[in-house]
């Protein structure tokens, strides 16, 4: 039979189901094409507008795919149902007698398709790519036996893969247990006994553009988004390798704290709104340790619950040393931080995994299609 060529219209059908079952889980997709909960503020949203995701149904969102070069676009694989904003469009692959749904949401994963529907964006500032111009486009498709086969390879190493990770979760409940039971044997003291501000700036423009970087609420140092065309960097606060760094302003942030510990060997600079501050002696307290406090739900459920303002509130330096912490003994901590080490690095082999899997993907394509035209000569 070898290929045959559809425009997804004709094997996919929007499925708006909006939420009648009281789901409280928020979800977002990402340029990797991966389902993550959302950092918008959810609180006292009506839920009922949004739209449920069901295993096996689609994500799709066309907004700037030409700026990024990607479509947004993603498959639920799990049973729980989740809910995602109504401005995405929801949908399920129909015509399965034409494609699985596993081997649609596979022929996205690759860099080609990415720039195709960059390349069929529209000329707006934004370049979307409009749910009808992503109707229009072509797919060849192999038969669905050849398409099972190559489906069942991607589905094993996605099994793997997600079985590693299943363990990394475990990994973290161990770090997290430890705290929990020193929480509740130690005495809790006050965290400004430990920490001072570091307010050194880059008055000698030691540290140029490229050492410039941003908190995320994730806990991370990243590379800054602001356009710093023009800017003067003499003002900006150097963070040195072990140095905390967080942005006061904890409202509209998903709940979260922007905080992160300069867990690198290069030295920094962020904006003079940020505060910056050091360990005191980390022969009582170690950075790593602090690290982990704060990277912990309690921490942002503290730290918003303690902000004050009317328009932005924030969680000033005053706020940040009464914190009560448990601090143990420096061994202690010692073997709490390398279980965290471990867990750190299992979280980035299995991210390699996940990168792996996608660099795979277009070589399974390109061998289903191959075998599909083979098909067909015989």
């Amino acid at each position: 039979m070898g290929l045959t060529k559809y425009k997804i219209g004709q094997i996919v059908t929007i499925v708006d189901e909006r939420n009648a079952l009281s789901i409280r889980e928020f979800y977002g997709i990402n340029i990797n094409k991966e389902f993550m909960p959302t950092v918008a503020n959810t609180e006292g949203l009506d839920e009922t507008k949004y739209k449920v995701v069901r295993r096996n149904r689609f994500v799709y969102s066309g907004m700037q795919t030409g700026r990024d070069a990607c479509i947004r676009i993603s498959m639920y694989n799990n049973d729980t149902p989740i809910l995602v904003s109504p401005a995405y469009i929801t949908f399920e692959v129909t015509a399965t007698d034409a494609v699985l749904p596993s081997y649609f949401f596979m022929k996205f994963l690759s860099r080609e398709k990415d720039r195709y529907g960059a390349f069929c964006s529209d000329g707006s500032v934004r370049s979307n790519l409009d749910w009808e111009a992503f109707c229009e486009i072509e797919l060849e498709l192999p038969t669905l036996s050849i398409q099972q086969k190559y489906v069942d390879i991607y589905n094993a190493m996605l099994f793997n893969q997600q079985s590693y990770e299943r363990g990394l979760e475990d990994l973290k409940q161990v770090c997290d247990a430890y705290i929990d039971e020193l929480r509740k044997k130690l005495p809790h003291q006050k965290l400004g006994t430990y920490i001072s501000i570091s307010d050194k700036k880059n008055d000698e423009l030691e540290y140029g553009i490229h050492a410039v970087r941003g908190v995320s609420i994730e806990k991370k140092f990243i590379d800054t988004k602001a356009n710093m065309e023009g800017v003067s960097l003499k003002p900006y606060m150097i963070v040195n390798p072990n140095e905390f760094a967080y942005v006061t302003v904890t409202s509209r942030n998903g709940e979260k704290i922007s905080l992160a510990r300069n867990n690198s060997n290069e030295t920094y600079i962020c904006s003079s709104s940020y505060i910056v501050f050091r360990v005191n002696d980390t022969e009582k307290l170690m950075p790593e340790y602090l690290s982990m406090i704060f990277e912990r739900s309690e921490f942002n459920r503290y730290s918003r619950f303690h902000s004050w303002g009317s328009a932005r509130e924030t969680f000033d330096w005053e706020q940040m040393c009464e914190v009560r912490i448990p601090v143990p003994d420096i061994k202690i901590q010692h073997d709490i931080i390398n279980i965290f080490k471990a867990y750190n690095i299992r979280k980035e082999i299995n991210e390699k995994l996940k990168a792996k899997i996608k660099e795979i993907c277009p070589i399974l394509i390109k061998g289903s299609m191959e075998e599909g035209r083979k098909t067909k000569e015989a």
